[in-house]
């Protein structure tokens, strides 16, 4: 018999208590490449927008020469991944003075899980991917943590692959053979993440319906469905309605992309990573914790994250202390670059630092507390809390 749980550690701060550890699931380093385009998406039917977009894609070719391509090029999040580990690390043991378990799982890359192999504090950590699966006129991204660490590089390589491949030369059960093959892995754990968020904006109803379609076929092979600690209240509430729908329990999902560690995390009873997918797996237990930070308005964590992105960290490695070093753009011969070394004099335009500058503000005090108030959403969360008490 499946149990899921969920509880809210500003309401019981005793809810760690009896467990042997506390598990952070997908986050992101900057060995993870985000997309884009979605700036050019921004302003379909916003006349206004338009307007201001071709004015700053035009002072763009006139200061640099070279016009804007958002579809190819991409951010890399602030954290490499040894700050990334040691974040998730530390918000466990602090909060929750347990041990920590973390997977990190960075888009279509397992570089990051494998670099930090070679420290003595990350050395068990999982082989770990958000995989990017195509799916009919949408994608979704699955977890798929633990691969065996002598073929990670192997699956990577199919998983990439299978990404990449034109839908016209895609066969239609190669996704299912794939999964079929992953689940015959006794030590791997296969999650849907963010099942309900239309990200690639097909329209919230055809990807609902999609969604169940690919549970109809796949559904047998996933392994949980994630409650998301960067998406909000409602989107979660319906996440645990879809997985009883199907069958399934709800883990938690971080998916941190700047520098607030994982706003939900698991519970368990297991003393290693293996051992805990065997808990969800086989014993279908997964108790999910969320963090005090999930308690502020989904609006504002949005726009911090957002923030985070475009700061620098002058703390921070080489290459990862300016925002324009974590920005990649095609340069004049189509050759992808850092942003930084774009710019005719070295230093970011004056009107795009201006513009940055008037966004940073928002998350500065007075602003960023009245934004916090503006967005307020308690009676969501009380709402939240009453339906999974009820449950």
């Amino acid at each position: 018999m499946s149990e899921s749980s969920v509880s809210y550690l500003w309401r019981e701060q005793d809810a760690a208590k009896g467990f042997a550890a506390g598990v952070s699931l997908h986050s992101h380093t900057n060995q993870s490449r985000e997309t884009l385009d979605f700036i050019a998406d921004l302003t379909t039917g916003k006349k206004m927008l338009q307007g201001i977009m071709q004015w700053a894609e035009d002072r763009c070719v006139r200061t640099t020469g070279i016009r804007p391509d958002y579809r190819s090029s991409y951010w890399t999040p602030p954290l490499t991944p040894r700050l990334a580990f040691d974040l998730e690390r530390s918000q466990i043991e602090q909060k929750t003075e347990l041990p920590a378990l973390v997977s990190i799982t960075d888009h279509d890359d397992i570089k990051a899980p494998l670099l930090l192999r070679s420290i003595e504090s990350a050395r068990h950590i999982p082989v770990s991917v958000e995989w990017t699966v195509p799916f009919a006129e949408t994608a979704f991204h699955l977890g798929v943590h633990n691969l065996p660490s002598a073929k990670g590089a192997e699956w990577m390589e199919r998983l990439q692959a299978f990404t990449a491949m034109p839908v016209a030369t895609r066969p239609a059960r190669l996704v299912t053979d794939m999964l079929a093959e992953l689940d015959e892995i006794p030590g791997v754990l296969l999650i849907f993440n963010h099942p309900n968020w239309d990200l690639y904006q097909v329209g919230q109803e055809l990807h609902n319906v999609r969604v169940n379609d690919f549970l109809a076929v796949n559904g047998q092979f996933i392994h949980a469905l994630e409650l998301n600690g960067l998406r909000n209240w409602k989107e979660n509430q319906e996440v645990s309605k879809l997985a009883k729908q199907w069958n399934q329990i709800v883990i938690s999902g971080g998916d941190r992309h700047g520098v607030e560690p994982n706003a939900n995390i698991n519970l368990t009873h297991a003393t290693s990573f293996t051992e805990f997918v065997h808990e969800v797996r086989r014993e279908r237990k997964s108790h999910v914790l969320f963090m005090p930070q999930y308690r502020q308005p989904w609006k504002h964590r949005i726009l911090q994250s957002t923030l985070d992105a475009i700061r620098n960290y002058p703390e921070f490695p080489e290459g990862s202390k300016r925002w324009d070093e974590r920005v990649y753009h095609p340069d004049a011969m189509g050759v992808v670059r850092p942003l930084s070394t774009l710019w005719k004099d070295g230093h970011c335009p004056h009107y795009l630092e201006m513009v940055l500058r008037g966004v940073r503000m928002m998350g500065a005090a007075p602003v960023s507390g009245g934004l916090r108030l503006a967005w307020d959403e308690s009676s969501e969360m009380r709402a939240a809390m009453r339906s999974a008490i009820a449950d």
